[in-house]
């Protein structure tokens, strides 16, 4: 009988989640052990980023044919990202303001600066200069990914213009990125293992399952609006637009692309994901490889719906804890802050928590508020990469059918 390495990454990852669930709970601070096969894991991923982003965003310009093409490409991608993360934020902003989970704290419960994260200095300048770094080599080693993709749009683009000189690069490249997916597959069989491990260490780590109860439940109504915000823009919200205008069964979509989405939840990071979104998109999508190997590294950089969304609301429960009355303004600017912050986030574990300090200086809030949330940070990590992984492949789908206005669905739905 032929394994089914598929349903058994889908059934494994489920299995391992679980797993971990249970060994935290009831090993407690024990279950820290188990951490190093998660950090494992992470490592294997985060060991490919490099070669994945600029193999495949080269492969990804070069198939275009044209660098000219590349315009129209990379304006639709940034237009829906801008669109679908301005959205993600107005959505949360609501939400907070609905459910005002900061009202009703009393003050000893409010943090006196042991959870201060490092203020630093942001601007949108920094993040321009970012992209283009005096040493590219370094950028690499530092897993420094905006300037990563600045690079490969270059060179894929240059390469365009060379005629068949560049034919024999152009095909190697394409190679290696065929090999770069093929290791994927193969970090993925260690990945029902490697969750297990996140899970039950993650659990340890906040001293077992009693331990992470109390704190839930003491800020379920902070995470209550950090959750409905993310279910209605995940759930309905991004849905509609694959439905809209790409024809697409949102139902059908999530199944092709549930693999991405699982790992996204379980490693908090969709950098890390980036790999697995780019094999479920590809092969079981069926999305073009020029549309998916540009939209997708791109998104995992810049597109983070669930995290600009979070932000928002974080901003204004830190408000309400000191109770400080946010005027329409000063909303507006956590609108804006939340939405460009987001651009510059990094698609790793805890990236939120350091672009929060930009938006929480936009507004005058004070920077403790910070440590109010950082208990249950963990969780709302996960649950907000995952709306930012979803939010890339819905992307990409889009995109996809908007180049090729001619052709049906893939799927058939």
């Amino acid at each position: 009988m032929r394994f089914n390495t598929e349903k058994y990454i889908m059934y494994g990852l489920m299995v391992g989640m679980i797993c971990g669930g249970v060994v935290g709970t009831w090993l407690g601070e024990d279950a820290v052990a188990f951490g190093f096969l998660g950090k494992l894991f992470l490592n294997a991923l985060k060991m490919i980023i490099v070669p994945l982003i600029i193999f495949s965003m080269i492969t990804g310009v070069t198939a275009l044919g044209n660098v000219k093409k590349l315009g129209g490409l990379g304006g639709k991608t940034i237009l829906y990202y801008s669109v679908t993360t301005g959205m993600a934020v107005v959505l949360g902003i609501i939400m907070v303001n609905i459910i005002q989970p900061g009202i009703g704290f009393t003050p000893e419960t409010l943090p006196a600066g042991e959870g201060r994260l490092p203020a630093g200095e942001f601007s949108f300048l920094d993040v321009i200069l970012n992209m283009f770094p005096p040493n590219i080599v370094e950028a690499a080693a530092k897993t420094n990914v905006m300037p990563l993709i600045v690079f490969s749009l270059v060179l894929g683009s240059v390469l365009t213009t060379l005629g068949d000189r560049s034919k024999p690069i152009i095909e190697i490249i394409g190679v290696l990125n065929d090999t770069i997916l093929k290791i994927v597959h193969l970090i993925m069989l260690f990945a029902p293992i490697g969750v297990f491990g996140l899970v039950a260490g993650k659990l340890g780590a906040e001293g077992g399952g009693e331990a992470a109860w109390h704190e839930l439940a003491k800020l379920s109504k902070y995470m209550l609006a950090v959750i409905i915000g993310l279910a209605v823009h995940g759930v309905i919200v991004l849905p509609s637009i694959l439905y809209f205008l790409s024809g697409r069964s949102p139902l059908s979509y999530f199944r092709h692309v549930s693999k991405a989405l699982m790992t996204a939840f379980s490693t908090a990071s969709s950098s890390a994901t980036l790999p697995v979104t780019l094999e479920s998109v590809q092969v079981k999508a069926g999305v073009s490889n020029k549309t998916s190997s540009f939209v997708l590294p791109l998104g995992a950089t810049i597109n983070m719906d669930g995290t600009a969304l979070y932000e928002a609301v974080a901003a204004i429960f830190i408000a309400q804890l000191y109770g400080i009355d946010l005027s329409f303004g000063a909303q507006v600017t956590i609108f804006l802050t939340a939405t460009l912050a987001s651009i510059g986030a990094a698609g790793i574990p805890e990236a939120g928590l350091v672009t929060m300090v930009m938006v929480l200086h936009a507004v005058n809030l004070p920077i403790e508020g910070i440590g109010a949330i950082l208990a249950v940070d963990w969780f709302l990590d996960r649950c907000r990469t995952t709306v930012n992984v979803w939010g890339d492949t819905i992307g990409c789908a889009v995109i996809d059918r908007r180049l090729t206005t001619n052709q049906p669905p893939v799927d058939g739905d």
